[in-house]
């Protein structure tokens, strides 16, 4: 069952950048009552999910590198601030119950879900406001232009690891919607640069989860192998797949998933 979990979450994470925790965590939640003696806590839920972002990410970062879709500068700098970020959220995730760790994340998927949803309906920033400008060409011959600014992406930088720690899903879901519309990345580009800077970040954040003790080893042993070939399907996909239709799909779960988590937090906290 959890292998399955891990090559589904693996496989979504990958095509959109998402890193696939958003699928791992609620699916935890929601099934370690029924797999384990003793439910799995939230800190463990978190915890056992960074290790898995790992394997999924490492598995995914291997093939967009050879793809050659991986902007490694600008990743680079991102991870300045999301390696201690993600360490700080990791710190924070023990101080949560279990329904506030439910409410809180189901508000953050609904951001997400209206993230997604709009980031096609946004107009991105224009290109003259950029600080570093790149330019990519894809595979059709088709050239991107698209840059970045140094503090907005330290600033990103941090909230992606700061979210990547506290709620254990990688933080692409904000990574992914952000270098789309404030730096103009192409589609390919963000999702493979969020993988590997999710990479980085997981790392750190893991390694502070085992330190605390955080981490169920049983858990990670039947997810670790489907996120390994759900990352490498997934990466394999997305320079194959035109993203529309499944950012739709995805869409629609998130905000289902978000509306059930933001009820269980709101029936076990109040």
């Amino acid at each position: 069952c959890l292998f399955v979990v891990g090559a589904a979450a693996a496989v979504f994470g990958s095509l959109i950048g998402l890193g696939g925790g958003v699928i791992i965590v609620p699916a935890l939640l929601y099934l370690s009552p029924y797999l384990f003696d003793v439910p799995l806590t939230t800190a463990e839920v978190v915890g056992t999910s960074l290790v898995v972002l790992i394997f999924t990410a490492l598995s995914s970062t291997l093939t967009f590198a050879r793809q050659k879709r991986i902007d490694y500068k600008s990743a680079f700098l991102f991870f300045v601030t999301s390696g201690p970020g993600a360490v700080a959220g990791s710190l924070l995730t023990g101080y949560f119950d279990s329904g506030w760790f439910q409410l809180c994340f189901g508000l953050f998927m609904l951001l997400m879900s209206a993230l997604i949803w709009s980031r096609d309906r946004m107009r991105p920033l224009r290109t003259s406001a950029w600080k570093y400008t790149r330019v990519y060409t894809d595979v059709t011959g088709t050239r991107h232009t698209y840059g970045y600014n140094p503090l907005p992406a330290l600033l990103l930088g941090f909230a992606v690891g700061f979210v990547s720690g506290l709620f254990g899903i990688g933080g692409g879901s904000l990574f992914v919607p952000v270098l789309l519309l404030l730096f103009r990345y192409p589609p390919h580009v963000a999702t493979a640069t969020s993988m590997f800077v999710i990479l980085l970040s997981s790392i750190l954040g893991s390694f502070t989860k085992v330190f605390l003790g955080e981490v169920h080893f049983i858990s990670i042993l039947a997810l670790a192998p489907g996120a390994v070939l759900g990352g490498w399907i997934g990466a394999k996909i997305a320079g194959r797949l035109s993203s529309k239709r499944l950012v739709s799909v995805i869409f629609i779960a998130f905000l289902l998933l978000s509306f059930r988590l933001i009820w269980d937090g709101i029936r076990e906290t109040f």
